[in-house]
């Protein structure tokens, strides 16, 4: 178990052992987040339907006509002994490296898909009956899935949902999603570029006319940046970090391009060699040259994309730009590196963590306008 004390975390409402056993519990309102436009009801979706940007980190939850009203971490404290979740969200998350030997803290997301789904349909369960009112019918619910997932797991979302309570499940893919979010005109035959970097993968796309024209999508994101993090204060200080230690790091001083002013921070753990506690210094340079090489496969992914785009949407991206998302754009300098590299334009979308959210939210709410970026996995 890590011995690092990393600053305590803001803890929501809604991941509480009592609100589990209940079935019901507040909702983590995001303080600042933008009011969805109200639009037409359309015809097809009624009631508070739900969109669920489903991360490997977190997930949000957008009900139709409230816009978002929900973000916790995406992981589930079971108790081995009764396979029963005992907190979700924040409360689990701050149990990772602490639990005792009977409470095992799990993501049930890897690299962007499901990789246990018992755990995943308990934990959509409960969100859901987080912001779900009693008096509500089963929701429809749209639910954000990697592009290049396949027909398996795409199967696995739709069936998780199912469980979890919706009427009638859909799938969008995050890089249409984000885009929506981030207000690209991905209705018009213009082209436009989103680069979506998640914690479990990066999702690169070309949209044009409603549609994904060229996409590529890798399972990088920001939980392999947080894993070179704890790799290099190992190797190069022979010190063990926990995972909240290491993502901490990366927020406070990760970088992709160099900064004005270099930064230090101590970092606390384990030492390998005497097993007890011990703080090193931790440099900018330092972290920026430990998470290159996987900053450089979102760089190869965004490069691919745009070679696989035809030369009349790539002329569309050249004028417009590119535009990120996801939690990665929080990385500093990632837009400079990424136009560095690529001699395009390059800018952070407003609500970046919530682009996705709000895109497949939107989805809901002109539902006769963007049916099309939906999917049921069946024969539409």
């Amino acid at each position: 178990m890590s011995s690092d004390r990393p600053p305590p975390e803001t803890v929501g409402t809604v991941g509480t052992a009592a609100g589990i056993a209940a079935g019901i519990a507040g909702t983590g309102t995001v303080a600042g987040a933008p009011r969805p436009r109200r639009v037409s009801r359309g015809r097809f979706f009624g009631g508070r339907d739900i969109a669920v940007d489903l991360g490997t980190a977190n997930t949000i939850v957008y009900v139709r006509g409230r816009g978002i009203v929900l973000s916790e971490p995406s992981v589930v404290a079971i108790d081995v002994l009764t396979d029963r979740p005992i907190a979700v969200g924040s409360e689990a998350k701050r149990m990772i490296g602490r639990t005792p030997g009977n409470i095992r803290a799990v993501s049930p997301l890897e690299e962007g898909v499901i990789a246990d789904f018992d755990i995943c349909e308990k934990m959509l369960r409960h969100f859901i009956s987080a912001v779900r009112q009693t008096r509500w019918p089963k929701p429809r619910m749209v639910i954000c899935v990697p592009s290049g997932i396949t027909g398996v797991e795409q199967r696995a979302v739709l069936e998780a949902a199912e469980y979890a309570g919706a009427r009638k499940a859909y799938v969008i893919e995050e890089p249409m999603a984000a885009a929506i979010g981030a207000g690209l005109p991905v209705q018009s035959p213009r082209g436009s570029m989103i680069v979506d970097i998640g914690g479990g993968t990066t999702e690169v796309a070309v949209i044009s006319l409603g549609g994904i024209v060229s996409a590529t999508s890798v399972r990088v994101g920001g939980n392999l940046i947080d894993a070179a993090i704890s790799a290099m204060t190992k190797k190069s200080h022979n010190l063990t970090i926990g995972d909240r230690t290491a993502e901490q790091v990366k927020i406070t001083m990760g970088s992709a391009w160099p900064l004005t002013e270099e930064l230090q921070a101590t970092v606390r753990g384990r030492d390998m060699i005497s097993g007890l506690p011990r703080s090193v210094v931790v440099s900018s340079e330092e972290v920026r040259e430990a998470i290159a090489e996987t900053v450089s496969s979102i760089i190869d992914a965004v490069k691919q994309t745009l070679d696989a785009t035809p030369p009349e949407l790539a002329a569309d991206v050249m004028d417009f730009g590119i535009t990120i998302a996801g939690g990665g754009a929080l990385l500093a300098g990632i837009a400079q590196r990424i136009e560095n590299e690529t001699g395009v334009a390059t800018r952070v979308t407003e609500n970046p963590l919530l682009a996705v959210a709000l895109g497949s939210g939107q989805s809901l709410e002109e539902f006769d306008a963007l049916r099309d970026v939906l999917s049921s996995g069946e024969l539409d």
